[in-house]
């Protein structure tokens, strides 16, 4: 399913610094007619306003607090397109001290804030006409790096329920999207030690919205996720994209 940004009203989690605000700079500037900046604090997302104006509103929600989620979802009930763009990452391996903390606090976020959040917006896209759910995964949702073993077993799982919605939400006339990043420059991608091999945040936002213009699933913004997702391609169109029956 296609989707056409241009005079849309979306919604971008995480939208106040890294990938959240790249994306959102890029619907802004392909002619959507608002985006709703939800993140946990409000003024962080002066700056984007300060740039676009009353373009960009700010909305609390958090991610591991469905509270706010679902007052987002009640307050942004003219949303067409809605973004899941905030995460956490912990640098630890399977046999850190901390792996099992680490684990629950990023399962906390990047999973369970996925289905809370999809569970809050499905209901508001289906009664704009269907629209489209993005989801950020990455490149470690199809392979896991040692080092961020916790992290990529929650992006994997963040993956599997982003094919689950494409299915479930192609009912009501959604289309879903997961984005598949691999080192970005971010504060995240910094605290990953991945400078020296990052690449620029806008290459992110402008995959979002062709991806989403093209009807594709799967959206590869940079070298490292182009080359895996090349890899992967013949995998994703007989497997994970075809009509396939669980018997």
């Amino acid at each position: 399913m296609s989707f056409d940004v241009k005079g849309k009203t979306a919604l971008v989690t995480g939208a106040n610094r890294g990938i959240g605000k790249a994306i959102t700079n890029s619907l802004i500037q392909h002619g959507a007619a608002r985006v709703y900046a939800a993140v946990r604090d409000t003024a962080s997302a002066q700056p984007l306003i300060d740039q676009h104006g009353d373009r960009v509103v700010p909305l609390p929600l958090d991610l591991t607090k469905p509270d706010t989620i679902q007052a987002a979802a009640k307050t942004a009930s003219d949303v067409s397109l809605a973004i899941n763009n905030a995460g956490v990452l912990r640098t630890e391996t399977i046999f850190s001290d901390d792996a099992l903390d680490a684990l629950q606090f990023e399962m906390d976020v990047n999973v369970y804030g996925l289905i809370h959040f999809a569970r809050a917006f499905a209901p508001v896209l289906k009664a704009n006409g269907g629209g489209a759910l993005v989801q950020l995964n990455s490149v470690v949702s199809m392979k896991c790096f040692p080092q961020f073993t916790t992290y990529c077993a929650s992006k994997a799982a963040a993956y599997s329920i982003t094919q689950a919605l494409r299915v479930q939400l192609a009912e009501q006339g959604t289309a879903v999207v997961s984005v598949h990043p691999g080192p970005i420059a971010t504060d995240m991608g910094d605290s990953a030690g991945l400078s020296e091999i990052a690449e620029p945040p806008e290459l992110v936002g402008e995959i979002v919205v062709t991806a989403l213009k093209n009807g594709d699933f799967h959206a590869y913004p940079d070298s490292m996720a182009r080359q895996i997702g090349e890899a992967y391609r013949s995998f994703a169109e007989n497997i994970v994209e075809a009509d396939l029956s669980e018997g």
